[in-house]
């Protein structure tokens, strides 16, 4: 089966809701963050599947695949990867590689990670997120750790919701400041 990981931008104080300027995408190009662009490189080597909400999907639809000078990489990954858009009123995906699955989400994921192939990614998508987490989709949780506190906005995890102990795979600090913290769901 493969692995669905969630990977999300997150402040220090746990927002994943990008409310101020805190994530600069681009930014992710500049000298110091070399070594963040590297691991973001290394995890897309290992996922063929990009899977999104439909609001999540409409943001990077508009911006990604128009930008001409990326020095990221980040809009060539996304061009050319499989994208999965959940969605319930959208029935032309209109980018590249894009399907959209409509009807229930747990069910439809659960279906593409019996499919072959590498790993499922997701990010932003909050409430989609939230649906996945609650039904126990999700393998792992990769975050990248922003050292700001916004004050404000939506978590990772609904709101109640318990998670028995995760086991820690990996971490890693950038020079940045940013940290990356990778767990499995046991």
């Amino acid at each position: 089966m493969r692995t669905l990981a969630i990977t999300q931008n997150i402040t220090l104080d746990g927002s994943i809701e990008m409310l101020g300027n805190w994530f600069d995408p681009q930014g992710q190009g500049d000298a110091d963050d070399s070594d963040l662009l590297a691991e973001l490189h290394r995890q897309d080597s290992t996922a063929d599947a990009f899977l999104t909400g439909r609001q999540t999907f409409e943001d990077l639809r508009g911006y990604w695949p128009t930008l001409t000078d990326d020095k990221t990489g980040v809009a060539d990954y996304l061009n050319r990867v499989r994208k999965y858009v959940i969605s319930s009123t959208m029935t032309d995906p209109a980018w590249q590689n894009s399907t959209v699955l409509s009807g229930d989400p747990v069910s439809a994921v659960g279906a593409l990670k019996q499919q072959p192939g590498m790993d499922i990614v997701i990010t932003g998508s909050i409430r989609l997120c939230h649906k996945l987490i609650e039904a126990g989709l999700v393998d792992e949780y990769r975050l990248f750790v922003y050292p700001v506190v916004q004050g404000k906005g939506r978590r990772l995890f609904p709101e109640g919701f318990e998670l028995s102990w995760l086991r820690h795979v990996e971490t890693k600090a950038f020079r940045g400041g940013i940290t990356y913290s990778r767990y499995a769901v046991r």
